[in-house]
C-alpha cells in the first residue's frame, strides 16, 4: 500500500503521516531524506527526531531508499522535496536526469513485498513563483515527481490548514 501525503509548507503533512503510521503499526520506520546542510538544518532534524518516541526506528538515507529492507513493515518517508533536492544538486540542476533517477529509485522501492509506504511531499508549485531559474526548474521537477508518485499511490491526501482531504482513495 502506498500513501502519498501532499500539501503546502506547515500544512500538517508530517503530523498526519506519523499518526497514520502509528495507526498501521506499533513500530514504524521513519526515513529522513535530508542532508545536513548547516547547523540550522541540524536543529530542524533534531526537532523532528524529538517528535517521535521509542516506537520508531529512525533511518537516514539521502537518495537510495531501495537499499533499505522494508519488507513487511510500515515506513514513513519524509520528504520527497528534500530527497529530490539531493538528486538535483548531485546532477548539477539537471531536471531530466534527476527525475529519471528518482523515478527509477522509487520503482525499485515499490517492488518490496507486504510493505506500506507513507510518502510526504510538498506542493511547492502552489506557493510563490520562484524568482530564479534554478528555483523554477526545481519546481518543475517536484511537480512532475508528485504526478508520478500520485499515479502510483493507492491513496493520496492533500493537507489544507491541518485538515486531511482525500483526493485519491
Amino acid at each position: 500500500m502506498i500513501y502519498l501525503i501532499t500539501g503546502g509548507e506547515r500544512s500538517g503533512k508530517s503530523g498526519y503521516a506519523q499518526s497514520l503510521a502509528l495507526q498501521l503499526t506499533n513500530n514504524p520506520i521513519y526515513v529522513a531524506t535530508a542532508r545536513k546542510w548547516d547547523s540550522d538544518f541540524q536543529n530542524r532534524i533534531d526537532r523532528h527526531q524529538k517528535d517521535r518516541d521509542e516506537r520508531w526506528t529512525n533511518i537516514e538515507e539521502e537518495k537510495y531508499l531501495s537499499k533499505i529492507d522494508f519488507s513487511g513493515k510500515v515506513a514513513l518517508i519524509d520528504c520527497v522535496t528534500l530527497w529530490l533536492t539531493n538528486f538535483f544538486v548531485d546532477h548539477k540542476n539537471n531536471v531530466d536526469l534527476s527525475l529519471e533517477e528518482a523515478k527509477k529509485e522509487f520503482l525499485l522501492l515499490a517492488e518490496q513485498k507486504n510493505t506500506s509506504l507513507i510518502i510526504v511531499t510538498n506542493e511547492i508549485g502552489m506557493g510563490v513563483h520562484a524568482s530564479t531559474e534554478i528555483g523554477r526548474k526545481f519546481t518543475e521537477l517536484q511537480g512532475w515527481m508528485n504526478q508520478f508518485l500520485a499515479s502510483k499511490a493507492d491513496e493520496v491526501v492533500l493537507m489544507v490548514s491541518g485538515i486531511p482531504v482525500k483526493i485519491k482513495v
